[in-house]
Order: structure tokens, then C-alpha cells, then sequence
């Protein structure tokens, strides 16, 4: 197998555990529904049925750094596949709701988990020039499970009464996949070297992915590990001085990513597109549209942020984003939803979103943390991203009813418009460098 396949082979293994992330959060949204009337489930209930799997992913990125460093990036990839593949299984076949709560919690365990280990593993193992495009693969996958889940649920959903086990069950076959190819990628290099001190294991994977320049790779990293002054390696902490300008921006570009309101539309597009006075028909055209466009998007973002970089496709999403919310806040205070406006503006929102944060994300945070802190550092940019996922998933109906879409569209506008500047003043670009560069350029020595 030629180099490039050989790590594409494994940098697709990796992103599958984002098609499962993507498929486990969208599935449920054909199944709730049913759950609700099996169980008779109060409202209360069924919000925590449709949701106990989210508050599984804050958890499950919060802590995912923890195996992926004492086990390593491979070990903990292989019990997220076990995770999805039980959590699939188990919800499909149970029949009492408190346990269907456990195995929909293990899944989002599997989905926090597999946003900080999938994201680091490929850029570890990826060369500095392909790094980007290989990195986003994993949210192109995130957005193709999104419309696999929602395609699924509409071929499954006349079969029966038990539509909804057949749903959820599916799933358990991309993770049995998952499991099975998860067992034939290498070990992260610099996982190896520097926490087991394996230089031979490592040396043999890092020739393996750049054979012109794996010498000096290897030669930094040894360095890293032990310093040619003599200075003894303590264990280092996250949360100190020298880490302060990755983790500000890691967190800083977290809750921009939700403060723009993508999951607010995207959960609830069916109900912004009624505050317009569009029919309840128009739910599952938004969803299989939005699907699509996300998909076609993130694949446009993935073929160019190796070329133009990270930072040019944040200002020109940026840009988008703040335009077309700001038109959609501007409708709102007008009242002015003739015709599909309002829709089409949120399709072309999606647009900019998918090629601008939706995919410079995970490549963007997985890659401006030293290797030593590479896992802690993940999880925290992931914890916070999906922590204010949560919270405007939760806040948004509340803010929508009582403020309307006036003022909760121009929050969002206004939010791009400090993402822009952030963009433009702040972050740096990383196209085509090595990480062990970025962490002479990130780094307080």
C-alpha cells in the first residue's frame, strides 16, 4: 500500500468514529416520537430521552483525554467502537425506559470521547501539508452520519411498530466496522515516544508516514522529552502560564462555534420556520436540505484548507455568517417573510458555516497544543464546545418566546461580528506547519 493510501486508510478508520458521533446525535430525532407513546413518558421524561445522550457527550469529551493518554490514541479509539457498539445494540433491543437512558448515555459517551480522541490521532499521524484536509475528513464524516441518521430514519419509518429499534439498531453496523478496522492503525508516534519512551516503535510509524523528514521529527521529539540542558521533565499541567495562548484560543474558538447558533437552527429549524408562518411540511425538507448542504460544504472546506488555510476560511465564513444573520434578524423586526426568504437564508448560512467552522475546528484545536498536553488540551477545547452546545440548545426556545427572533438572530450576528475580529486580529494560521513548530510559535518557554 502506497504512503498516501496507507494514511488515508487510517485517518478514515479515525473518522469513523465521527459518521458514529454524527449518527448517534441525529438518529434519535426519528425515534423520539415513538419512545414518548411506548413509555408514556411526561414531558420532563421525554426531554430527558431525547437529551440524556448529549449530557453523555459533555461528559464523555470532558474526560476522553484521560484514556487517550493512559492508554494511548489507538486503545482508546478501540473502546469507543465497543461504547457505540453496545449503546446501539442495547437501545434497540431494551424494554424498560431507565435502561434505554443507560445505553443512549453510553452512546454519547462514545460521541464526547470520539471528539477528542479521533481529531488528535489523525494529527498525529498526518504530514504537516495534508494535515488539515485529513483532520477535517473527521467532520465531513460527523456531517455525513447527520444525513445517513436522517435518510435511515425515512426508509425505516413505515416498517412497523418497532420502526424505532430498527432505527436505532442500524447503527450497530458502521460501529462493528469501526471495531474491526480500528484494530489495523498504528499507534500515534508521539504517543509513543513520549509517553512509553518507545523510540524504535516510533521512529518505525514516523518513517512510515514522511520517510524524507522522519529524522528530524523523531530528533525534536526526543528533544521535547528530554531537554539538552538537563532541566528534569515534570508532569505537565494544562492549566499554567506556559499553556495560556492555546488554551485561550482553543476555548475562545469553542464558543464561537456555538454562539453563531448552529445547533439552535439546526435543532430547530421546523420551529423557526413556522415563527415565519410556514407549515409544519416544510420539517423534514428543512432537515434533509440542511443535511445535504452541510455535507456538500464541508466537502468544498476540506479540498481547500490545506491551500488557502484555517484563518482565511474563518474571516470569509465569518463574513457569510454575519450577512445572512443579520438579514434573517432584519426579517424578523420587518415581519417581511415572503416567499422561502427566511429559509433560504438559513440554507446559505449553513453554507458558510460548513465551510468555515464546521470544519476548521477539530483541526484547529487538535493542533495548537504541545504534544505533551495534546489530550488534556483537546478535551478542554471539546468540553467547552459541546458544554455551550448544551446551553443554547436549552436556551434558545426560551429566548425565542420571550425575546423573539428580532433580538436572538442579532445576538447571533452580533457574536460572528467578535468572531470576525477574533479571526482577523487573533488567531494565527497553522496551514502546513509542523506541530512541534506551532509549539515554538504557541508556547511560553
Amino acid at each position: 500500500m502506497a504512503r498516501t493510501q496507507r494514511i488515508f486508510f487510517w485517518s478514515v478508520t479515525a473518522a469513523l468514529g465521527g459518521f458514529l458521533f454524527g449518527f448517534d446525535t441525529a438518529v434519535i430525532s426519528g425515534a423520539e416520537q415513538s419512545l414518548q407513546a411506548l413509555w408514556d413518558l411526561t414531558t420532563l421524561e421525554h426531554g430527558l430521552t431525547v437529551s440524556i445522550a448529549l449530557i453523555g457527550t459533555v461528559i464523555g469529551s470532558m474526560l476522553g483525554g484521560i484514556p487517550a493518554e493512559q492508554l494511548g490514541r489507538k486503545k482508546t479509539l478501540f473502546w469507543i467502537a465497543i461504547l457505540y457498539l453496545v449503546s446501539s445494540l442495547g437501545s434497540a433491543l431494551v424494554s424498560n425506559w431507565h435502561l434505554f437512558l443507560i445505553f443512549r448515555f453510553l452512546g454519547g459517551l462514545g460521541v464526547g470521547a470520539s471528539s477528542v480522541a479521533a481529531p488528535m490521532y489523525i494529527t498525529e499521524i498526518s504530514p504537516a501539508k495534508s494535515r488539515g484536509r485529513l483532520v477535517a475528513m473527521f467532520q465531513f464524516n460527523v456531517v455525513l452520519g447527520i444525513l445517513i441518521a436522517y435518510l435511515s430514519n425515512f426508509l425505516l419509518q413505515d416498517i412497523g411498530d418497532n420502526a424505532w429499534r430498527w432505527m436505532l439498531g442500524v447503527q450497530a453496523l458502521p460501529s462493528l466496522l469501526f471495531l474491526i478496522a480500528v484494530q489495523n492503525i498504528p499507534e500515534s508516534p508521539r504517543w509513543l515516544l513520549l509517553k512509553k519512551g518507545l523510540v524504535d516503535e516510533a521512529r518505525e510509524v514516523l518513517q512510515m508516514i514522511d520517510p524524507e523528514s522522519f529524522g528530524q521529527i523523531l530528533l525534536t521529539l526526543q528533544l521535547s522529552a528530554h531537554p539538552a540542558d538537563g532541566t528534569p521533565q515534570q508532569t505537565p499541567r494544562l492549566f499554567s502560564a506556559r499553556y495560556k495562548t492555546p488554551i485561550m484560543l482553543a476555548v475562545l474558538f469553542a464558543v464561537f462555534n456555538q454562539v453563531s447558533g448552529i445547533n439552535a437552527i439546526i435543532y430547530y429549524a421546523p420551529r423557526i420556520f413556522e415563527m415565519t408562518g410556514l407549515g409544519k411540511s416544510s420539517a423534514l425538507l428543512s432537515s434533509v436540505g440542511i443535511g445535504v448542504i452541510n455535507l456538500t460544504f464541508t466537502l468544498i472546506s476540506l479540498n481547500l484548507i490545506d491551500r488557502y488555510g484555517r484563518r482565511t476560511l474563518m474571516i470569509i465564513g465569518s463574513f457569510g455568517l454575519i450577512i445572512t444573520l443579520g438579514l434573517v434578524s432584519r426579517a424578523f423586526y420587518l415581519e417581511s417573510f415572503s416567499g422561502l426568504s427566511v429559509p433560504i437564508l438559513l440554507f446559505i448560512y449553513i453554507a458558510f458555516f460548513a465551510f468555515s467552522q464546521g470544519a476548521v475546528i477539530w483541526v484547529f484545536i487538535s493542533e495548537i497544543f504541545p504534544n505533551e498536553v495534546r489530550a488534556s488540551g483537546q478535551a478542554l477545547g471539546s468540553f467547552t464546545h459541546w458544554f455551550m452546545a448544551a446551553l443554547i440548545t436549552f436556551l434558545f426556545p426560551y429566548f425565542a418566546e420571550q425575546a423573539g427572533g428580532f433580538a436572538t438572530f442579532l445576538f447571533f450576528c452580533v457574536m460572528m461580528v467578535l468572531q470576525l475580529i477574533f479571526c482577523w486580529r487573533v488567531m494565527p494560521e497553522t496551514k502546513g506547519t509542523s506541530l512541534e513548530q506551532i509549539e515554538k510559535t504557541f508556547v511560553v518557554h
